[in-house]
């Protein structure tokens, strides 16, 4: 049977991805996202198994909604994508308060939201599955990136909390945690309105990204989300590189969190210099 899905996030990048994906197998897909356009653009491409809505996830009423006309029209919510989010990245002491508040607000109680929303859906039907995606910077500690960081590590926490709870009521969580995909996010110099900080990187974190190795497609990556779905995993960590990094963090956290830092100031000062 079809599944009635919701991602947020869907205009671009992984969202993007996983919606067109999820269509491929016949879902119908709600291609929710901020940029209107962007959402209404994929759902045109997908045709009559999608369709698209504006959606700012800080707004918890908006996401309700969302939510709440899907199951007015299909009756259910069998999946839930949490994938919206931004990069907020640079040396701490630059950061304003609004920095924090901005990626908080999307990356995290973005998240919040959908499950605020989606949850108690999926509880009174005891059937569904909620996916949240994380990334390997959830597991690891890479400086520079620390608000992005902190959001991402808590996003990892909230799920596997939840999918404590949630198996009561026959309902999945997933928690996502890619490595570098290839995506609009890695071009992003932070929120167009808050100041960029000097320490960030001004074309974003792509060079950076491209020079630890080939960047993830994002179509592999919704497969690979499809596919845990499917074995309702607690975790997908992919691709291999992200799982290496996650494997040494895990052995060694002290000494992996050294070598880390110590490389990112490297970096960090041969950027800053050559500027």
């Amino acid at each position: 049977m079809a599944r009635v899905v919701i991602v947020t996030g869907g205009g671009s990048g992984i969202g993007e991805a996983l919606c067109r994906a999820l269509a491929a197998r016949g879902d119908h897909v709600v291609v929710a996202d901020i940029d209107g356009a962007a959402a209404e653009r994929v759902a045109g491409d997908i045709g009559a198994t999608a369709t698209a809505a504006k959606v700012d996830v800080r707004d918890a009423s908006a996401v309700q909604g969302v939510v709440d006309d899907t199951v007015a029209a299909h009756g259910r919510l069998d999946l839930m994508v949490n994938n919206a989010g931004i990069g907020v990245g640079g040396d701490v002491l630059e950061l304003t308060l609004a920095h924090w508040d901005r990626i908080i607000d999307i990356n995290l109680r973005g998240v919040i939201h959908g499950i605020h929303a989606a949850y108690p859906v999926m509880a009174r039907q005891q059937r569904g599955h909620i996916v949240n995606i994380g990334s390997v910077a959830g597991l690891t500690p890479p400086p520079f990136l620390a608000p992005y960081v902190a959001t991402k590590h808590a996003v990892v926490g909230l799920s596997l909390a939840l999918r404590g709870e949630a198996k009561s009521h026959n309902v999945g969580v997933t928690v996502v945690c890619p490595g570098w995909t290839d995506t609009p996010i890695l071009d992003s110099t932070g929120p167009e309105d808050l100041p960029r900080p000097s320490s960030a990187p001004d074309g974003g974190v792509r060079e950076a990204a491209e020079k630890m190795g080939k960047l993830y497609s994002p179509a592999a990556l919704a497969q690979d989300i499809l596919r845990g779905v499917e074995r309702n995993k607690a975790m997908v960590v992919t691709p291999r590189q992200a799982r290496v990094l996650w494997r040494v963090m895990r052995i060694a956290p002290t000494g992996f969190a050294t070598l880390i830092g110590y490389t990112a100031r490297r970096e960090q000062r041969k950027r800053l210099a050559s500027g």
